[in-house]
């Protein structure tokens, strides 16, 4: 799949680091180092802007290193990113550790994942179709 995009950072363009993998990383573009305090959050910039085709979305995940090792995650995660929008990526990051993590310009903060999306046509009805399941939710199959 070809996507255009706009890189207006300082940084490669983002890239499959292996064969197999789902995401790529994408990097902060930042003037400056950001400080996350514990439990602070911010809108990190990354320079790129992006035009999926119609029928897709990127999604911006937490890359699981910075997650275990550092404590930092992303909120709105997985955050979407629609076709039709045309802004700047921004990624929203949060500190889930107890101690402060600072954040430098082209460090991999996120990774993001391209995939298919289909809209829903609404079908309203009295009566929904029996299942084993039923209408168990949460933690109704047990430990």
């Amino acid at each position: 799949m070809k996507v255009k995009v706009i890189n207006r950072s300082k940084h490669p363009l983002p890239e499959y680091k292996t064969k197999y993998s789902a995401g790529m990383d994408i990097r902060a573009n930042i003037e400056e180092p950001i400080v996350l305090k514990p439990l602070e959050r911010k809108l990190i910039p990354t320079g790129l802007f992006i035009e999926l085709p119609e029928g897709y979305e990127a999604q911006i995940r937490p890359r699981s290193g910075l997650a275990l090792n550092e404590g930092l995650g992303l909120l709105n995660s997985p955050g979407t990113i629609d076709a039709d929008y045309r802004g700047e990526i921004g990624v929203i990051a949060v500190n889930l550790s107890n101690n402060v993590i600072q954040i430098e310009d082209g460090e991999r903060i996120c990774q993001m994942v391209i995939q298919k999306v289909e809209q829903a046509e609404w079908i309203e009805t009295e009566i929904l179709e029996d299942t084993e399941r039923g209408a168990g939710g949460f933690g109704h199959t047990g430990k």
